[in-house]
């Protein structure tokens, strides 16, 4: 399963905050996915947030704030919406936005740790 980069896009599933108990909050699970992938100028501004190229909303910063701890647990504090959700969104951006997802995975997977883990997927 691919989960581990899937919090990259967490906050467009929904994700904002982290709990300190064991998942991240489930305050923003029911956020339609395909609505997000659907508007490109609302995907295209948490990629540039991502990246560092744009502003960030609160839900942008604290997604970066959980990113290494998400990819370093591989998604273990994910709620099943999430996990299934931020699925959607990497294949969307792997199918649609090729070049956007090697800068993502270059960016927080640097030595490819993410890659190796998934190839056979």
């Amino acid at each position: 399963m691919k989960a581990s980069l899937a919090i990259v896009f967490c906050v467009v599933a929904g994700l904002a905050a982290a709990a300190p108990e064991k998942q991240y909050t489930n305050k923003f699970d029911n956020v339609n996915v395909d609505d997000v992938l659907g508007n490109n100028r609302v995907l295209n501004n948490y990629l540039k947030c991502l990246m560092e190229k744009g502003p960030c909303t609160p839900e942008g910063r604290e997604l970066k704030r959980l990113l290494p701890d998400a990819l370093q647990s591989d998604c273990s504090k994910c709620t099943e919406t999430q996990r299934r959700n931020s699925q959607k969104v990497i294949n969307f951006l792997r199918t649609n936005k090729p070049a956007e997802w090697k800068l993502l995975l270059d960016k927080y997977d640097a030595k490819g740790i993410y890659r190796a883990k998934h190839a056979g997927n």
